[in-house]
């Protein structure tokens, strides 16, 4: 999002990196709570889009061309790392109608700890 202003870059790929770079930004932000991880994937398809929109754009600064490249290519880097999640978190939409759901069960486990 600071490239445009630090590089100097053209107005195509400026407007190009304030309209993605708030969004992969957003999805990292979301991302960082274990019940919703799954949402830095979406960052997959944006970092690809990093890495063609030179060429799709027609970019005229190369600065721009190797920021766009390099930024690509650790979004898509960062988006693929797993993370181990360490707890579950009730179950998901099925345990409001399911019986002996994850959290009932492990609340269950938790209180015979106790």
């Amino acid at each position: 999002m600071a490239a445009p202003y630090a590089l100097g870059i053209d107005k195509i790929a400026a407007n190009n990196d304030h309209i993605i770079g708030p969004v992969i930004a957003s999805f990292a932000i979301i991302s960082f709570s274990p019940c919703t991880s799954v949402v830095i994937k979406f960052n997959l398809p944006l970092g690809v889009w990093l890495l063609l929109a030179p060429w799709i754009l027609s970019y005229e600064d190369n600065s721009a061309i190797l920021n766009d490249m390099l930024t690509g290519f650790f979004v898509i880097i960062f988006s693929l790392i797993k993370v181990k999640i360490k707890k579950r978190f009730g179950g998901g939409w099925e345990a409001i109608w399911k019986s002996n759901s994850l959290h009932e069960i492990e609340a269950k486990h938790e209180v015979m700890e106790n």
